[in-house]
């Protein structure tokens, strides 16, 4: 997604993308001379009968490393280790100011007491609804349904355009844990913007929602969409990863 004056929103996955786990997810924006991130969630994968001895894997950070002026911050979707489980071993080489829920961030304290040596990561808390703002990224949480608390969609705001990232979610008219997904701040959040290839993104949002209620276990990342969607939670659309 490009502007004239050659700023581009840009995805950039460093892990969670064609497996499971290890979610790392860079979005870009700005000319590629001079290009602001931000990272949305840290996790870990584990590991199978192919890494004897191997008690976690991380995701491959050097990309960003050597962005770091530009790195403007982290935000986590929710507490799920694959998804925040590598903040205390990847944060120190990154130092950004950390996003993350209530639940998610008590969880972070919790496990810091826990592992001898953990560093102290500065975290500010934000809340299902709340809009913040992350560099050039204006940032809105939607809560979703999952299987732990707090869980969130994001939907990451420039001047060229909107995403909405999922996160890890389901459409569940009785969750046992949280609330429900908020399918009317999903769809209604697309209706009421015109993006940058002049589409409305409303009915794709709709789209979406309504495949994903018979589907799971895979994401896509589907950027034909005039609002583009980036889900770890569900399978539908044209761009399915497996």
């Amino acid at each position: 997604m490009a502007k004239a004056d050659n700023a581009e929103l840009v995805f950039v996955p460093l892990g969670g993308v064609g497996e499971i786990g290890m979610n790392f997810a860079l979005y870009g924006y700005g000319p590629a001379s001079n290009r602001e991130w931000i990272v949305i969630d840290v996790g870990v994968t584990f590991p199978d009968t192919a890494h004897p001895g191997v008690d976690l894997i991380l995701p491959d950070t050097r990309f960003i490393e050597d962005k770091l002026a530009n790195l403007r911050g982290i935000v986590i979707t929710h507490a799920h280790e694959d998804h925040y489980g590598a903040l205390h071993d990847i944060w120190p080489r990154l130092k950004a100011p950390v996003w993350m829920t209530p639940f998610a961030a008590g969880l972070l304290e919790a496990k810091r007491q826990g592992e001898q040596g953990a560093p102290k990561i500065p975290v500010t808390v934000y809340r299902g609804g709340e809009k913040f703002t992350v560099g050039p990224f204006e940032i809105e949480a939607i809560p979703v349904a999952h299987s732990i608390p707090q869980p969130m969609a994001l939907a990451i705001t420039t001047p060229a355009g909107t995403v909405i990232h999922t996160g890890d979610w389901k459409i569940d008219p009785a969750p046992t844990v949280g609330p429900r997904t908020d399918e009317a701040r999903l769809t209604a959040y697309t209706d009421a913007e015109t993006y940058a290839d002049g589409g409305q993104g409303g009915y794709e949002i709709r789209t979406f929602i309504a495949a994903a209620a018979a589907a799971g276990g895979k994401g896509i990342v589907d950027f034909y969409a005039p609002i583009p969607i980036f889900s770890t939670g569900c399978v539908v659309g044209r761009s399915e990863i497996v």
